[in-house]
This record gives structure tokens, sequence and C-alpha cells, in this order.
């Protein structure tokens, strides 16, 4: 069975392509645990909460790769966690960072920011999207971690989708 993380900046599609592919693929997928988290608090936090969503989507992959039988598709990932901790706190939680050096994803699926913002009272950083789309390209090759772009306005699902085919037929 074979991780893959879908992330990207806000507003470019994730939830959208992870829930295609699990349907596509007939296999099941993690929601994004911070958004539920998120929407419990009104869109507040602190650097606990941040904890809180990071063991919470930890906890939601181990319960759902049980399920899987060819792939689990995650909505968000520990680099994002990573990000946002960076980027609200100026540092990130050591789990997040123990984590991320096991390798825990098979392959990332990274959205670039080419869709127009979808206002949302949960999203932050609409003018930051450019940045935090180098900020995840950079943390995924210093990781050395295997990732493919997703971009375009039209044919994104048919993108991913052609990508866990290379990943299914390199088995």
């Amino acid at each position: 069975m074979k991780k893959i993380a879908i992330i990207g900046p806000e507003s470019t599609g994730k939830s959208t392509i992870t829930a295609q592919l699990a349907r596509y693929y007939n296999e099941p997928f993690v929601e994004e645990f911070g958004r539920k988290y998120l929407e419990k608090t009104n869109g507040t936090y602190n650097r606990e909460d941040l904890l809180a969503i990071t063991k919470g989507m930890i906890e939601s992959e181990k319960s759902l790769e049980k399920k899987a039988t060819n792939f689990l598709f995650c909505d968000t990932d520990l680099i994002m966690m990573k990000v946002w901790y960076e980027v609200k706190y100026g540092e990130c939680h050591p789990l997040v960072l123990d984590r991320l050096d096991s390798k825990p994803y098979d392959h990332y699926l990274l959205c670039y920011p080419d869709l127009p913002w979808e206002d949302d009272p949960l999203r932050e950083n609409p003018n930051m999207r450019e940045e935090l789309f180098e900020r995840y390209l950079k943390e995924l090759n210093l990781y050395n971690f295997p990732f493919s772009i997703v971009k375009g306005k039209i044919n994104r699902f048919m993108i991913a989708a052609n990508e866990i085919e290379r990943l299914k037929n390199d088995n």
C-alpha cells in the first residue's frame, strides 16, 4: 500500500483531488484534519492546537491505513504542518520533524496555485499562495521526497491520476 499526500497552498483543489482519486481508485482517503478541528474552534488556534491537529492527522492516517488496499490518499501532510508552524510561530514542533524524518509518504502531489482564490472563513493566506507553494517545493526537495506538481485549470484530476497510474505501474 502506498501513501499519497496531496499538498499545496490554500484554495488549490487539494480536497477535491483527494476525494476524486479515492473515488476513482475505490480507496480510502484522509480528510483534512485541520479543517475539521478549526471548524470546532471557529478558526482560532495556538501552538497547542497545531500539535493536536498534527496528532489527529497522524491517528486518522493510522486508522485508515488498515482499510487501504493499494493507496491511501491524504489531504494535507506533515510538510504542510511544518510550514504552518514556521509561518505562524517561527519554529516547528519536534514531533513533526521526527515524523518527517521517517519518510511517512510514498509520493506527493503538490498543487500549484493557479486556481482562483475561493474565500472561506478558515482560510488565512490569499496573498501568500505563491510563497507557500515555493516553501512546500523547497521542503520536498530538502527531504528528497518524490513528488509531482499538479497544475492547470482544466485537467487537474487527470494529471493527478496519471501520476498515480505511473506509481501503480512502477510496482
